[in-house]
This record gives structure tokens, C-alpha cells and sequence, in this order.
């Protein structure tokens, strides 16, 4: 008989490395995205770039999101959670790495379509993972990966001018290759990453018999890939993720433009930075109280009045109020980012996370998409700056709607 206190050491020594992945892959999903916006000046500039192509070099990415959550649901079905991230993660670095090659517009599109497509595969693996590694303590999980994508957001906006250019020149496609490395650094560690049913202790197993029951249930399901469009909680969750991140991309996209025309060009960098700041103590809140907070349905529509509130302080009048606005935006928008993350480990059984999660993903990341658009076609039309929050308005009041009639995991 193994020694117990050997065998829980193994298991918390598993548990460790199982998070630090997690928080790895989650900064992964951005880290590589992100890269793009503080080059973005270099890369126009050698090429000559439309403004519709640099629109196109940052958008496309997001619109991919949606549009490859399916087909990164089948690879999950075929291949398992953990061999689906390994090789999406490697898909990210490969191509993200070689976008500079030539360099040359087409190879820097195509391979940014790559880049996205691989990202598109880890997210419904991830919280199928979470679902694996973590059943019991799946809003903690997903917080630990959230505040990876947090911070994987952050990272290469803070780094890459002060600190990456100046160790490889100025050469904009090196560095893409250095935010490549730490994402194929965390493809090997999920490769090492052992499965959910490496433990062969019996008193943790409940016996060979429950085990093999556990690992065929566990086993990926081939066919199971297609989202349940017939399912409720598919439309549900995606509804939530699209008015959250349509309400954040809209809010990086117009404060900029709406602070210059209302005449206080001066506040941008603290708007900007207040919205993507305000993610942060969202994360750690959830990290440490998530179980107790977030899965409540009084909370995530509290959150959205709250969203609500973010809006008319932006477009109201005042020197400061707009980056006080900006900041509680970024606040409820992470928090309901990380809320809907957390769900499809805890409403489905773990062969459904995957398309569960891929129903989410492709209708949460076009709205995403939509939102902006049409905010800005709202804007045009309108000659008004503050039109443009009209529609993320109305997303973040669709949200708080959905959130009233969703019945949460107790």
C-alpha cells in the first residue's frame, strides 16, 4: 500500500502544475493577439496598409474566435481536451512566429488567420480541461485561467515597445517570435500534464472496477461535437459573452475617438487604461471568493446595472468621470467574462463541455464583432459621439435580461 501522505503529495504536486498550465494557457489565448496593436505603427508603415487592412489585421482575429469554436469542438471530440490544447497551442506559436517571414502582407494575413484558428481550439478546451482537472473547484479553475487572460491581455501592450523592440532592433516580426515562445513553452508542459486518470491509487480511484467506469466516462465521445442549438443554455451563455465583449471591444474602440470629440484628447491613455485595469480586481475577487460571488444570478445582474452605470459616466460631462466610467466597465466586464467561463464545467457532463463551450464561443464572439460595428454605423448616422454606446448599451441590458432568466448551478 502507497503511503498516503506520499500519495496526497503527488496529488497536490499534480493539482499545482495542473493551475499553472491553466494560467499559462489562458495568457496564451491573448498574449500572441495582442502583440500586434503596439507594432501596428511599423507594420503600416513598411507596407503601406490601408486603415481598413489594419482594421482588418486586428479584427479578424476576433471574428475567427466564433467562427472556428466549432470545428475546435470536433478536434476536442476526436483528440481529448489535452491533446486539442497541445496542438492548438502549438498551431498559435508556429504561426505567430512566422507571421514576419518575408516579410509579407499575404504571409502576415494568412498566418494571423492561423494564429486565430489555434486559439479558437484552446478555448472550449480549456474548460473542458477544467471540467477533467477540476470538477469540484470549477469556478476557481476558470478564475485562474481568466486572470492568465487577463494578464496575457495586459502583457504585451506594457512590454513589447519598452522592453521587447529594443532586444531585437526594432524588428516588429522578431518580435513576434519572442511572445511565441512562452506559448510553445506551455504547449510542452500540457503535453506533460498527466490525464484525469493517471492516479492509480485505489482509495482515490474507488477500485479498478469504478475506475475503468470513471475513465469510459470520461473517454472523448466522438460525434458529441455539434452544439445543442436546440439547448437553451447554449443561446444563454453565448447572449452573456457576446453583450460582454461586445460591450468591451466597443468601449477600446470609441473612448479614444469619443474623448477626442468632446474635446478632452488628454484623458485617452487614463481611459484606456482604466478600462483594462478595472479587469484586474474582478479577477483576484472572483479568485478568492468565486464560489460565494459569482455564480448568482442577484450578482451578475447587479454587475450589469453596474455596466450600465460605467456607460452614463462615460458620455457624461466632467474631466474625470468618463475614466471612472471606463473603470467599472472594464470591472463588470471581466467579471461576467469570467461568470460564463465558468459555467459549462458545472452545467455539463464532461464529454458536453466541449460543444457546450463551442456553442458559446461562436455566438458570444460574433456578437462580439457585431456590437462595435453597429455602434459605430449608429455613430455615423447620428453625428453624435455618444451614440455610439447606444447599441453596447443595449447589449449590456440584453445580459442583465439573460442573466434574470438563467438558471444558475447551485
Amino acid at each position: 500500500m502507497p503511503d498516503m501522505r506520499d500519495v496526497m503529495t503527488r496529488s497536490a504536486g499534480r493539482s499545482r502544475l495542473r493551475l499553472a498550465v491553466l494560467w499559462l494557457a489562458g495568457a496564451d489565448l491573448r498574449l500572441t493577439v495582442l502583440a500586434v496593436p503596439p507594432v501596428l505603427p511599423l507594420i503600416h508603415h513598411q507596407f503601406a496598409l490601408s486603415e481598413r487592412a489594419v482594421g482588418a489585421l486586428s479584427g479578424l482575429p476576433v471574428l475567427l474566435f466564433g467562427l472556428a469554436a466549432i470545428p475546435g469542438s470536433l478536434l476536442i471530440a476526436r483528440l481529448g481536451a489535452r491533446r486539442a490544447a497541445t496542438a492548438g497551442l502549438l498551431v498559435v506559436a508556429v504561426s505567430s512566429a512566422v507571421r514576419g517571414v518575408g516579410p509579407s502582407v499575404p504571409i502576415l494575413f494568412a498566418m494571423t488567420l492561423v494564429m486565430a484558428a489555434g486559439v479558437a481550439v484552446l478555448q472550449p478546451a480549456l474548460p473542458a480541461l477544467v471540467g477533467e482537472w477540476f470538477i469540484n473547484r470549477a469556478g476557481f479553475a476558470t478564475a485562474v485561467y481568466a486572470n492568465g487572460l487577463l494578464i496575457g491581455e495586459a502583457l504585451p501592450a506594457a512590454l513589447t515597445i519598452p522592453l521587447v523592440l529594443p532586444l531585437v532592433g526594432g524588428s516588429w516580426p522578431a518580435s513576434f517570435v519572442v511572445w511565441a515562445v512562452p506559448v510553445a513553452a506551455t504547449a510542452g508542459l500540457m503535453a506533460l500534464c498527466p490525464g484525469p486518470m493517471q492516479s492509480t491509487n485505489p482509495a482515490q480511484s474507488g477500485g479498478p472496477v469504478q475506475s475503468m467506469a470513471l475513465a469510459r466516462a470520461q473517454r472523448p465521445v466522438p460525434g458529441r461535437w455539434w452544439p445543442d442549438w436546440r439547448r437553451r443554455e447554449t443561446w444563454q451563455l453565448g447572449l452573456m459573452l457576446g453583450g460582454t465583449g461586445g460591450l468591451y471591444f466597443a468601449a477600446n474602440a470609441f473612448i479614444p475617438d469619443y474623448l477626442h470629440a468632446t474635446g478632452r484628447p488628454e484623458l485617452v491613455t487614463a481611459g484606456l487604461s482604466a478600462l483594462n485595469l478595472g479587469q484586474l480586481p474582478a479577477s483576484l475577487l472572483l479568485l478568492f471568493a468565486g464560489r460565494r460571488l459569482g455564480l448568482s444570478k442577484i450578482a451578475v445582474a447587479a454587475i450589469q446595472c453596474l455596466n450600465l452605470i460605467g456607460i452614463a459616466a462615460l458620455v457624461a460631462a466632467g474631466s474625470w468621470v468618463p475614466v471612472v466610467g471606463a473603470g467599472l466597465i472594464g470591472f463588470g466586464c471581466a467579471f461576467t467574462l469570467i461568470v460564463s467561463l465558468a459555467l459549462p464545467p458545472q452545467m455539463a457532463a464532461t464529454a458536453e463541455i466541449p460543444r457546450l463551450s463551442a456553442g458559446m464561443f461562436a455566438l458570444g464572439y460574433t456578437l462580439s464583432c457585431l456590437v462595435p460595428l453597429a455602434g459605430g454605423a449608429v455613430w455615423d448616422a447620428i453625428h453624435a459621439p455618444a451614440a455610439g454606446f447606444v447599441i453596447p448599451a443595449i447589449a449590456s441590458a440584453t445580459v442583465l435580461a439573460t442573466a434574470l432568466s438563467f438558471r444558475f448551478p447551485a
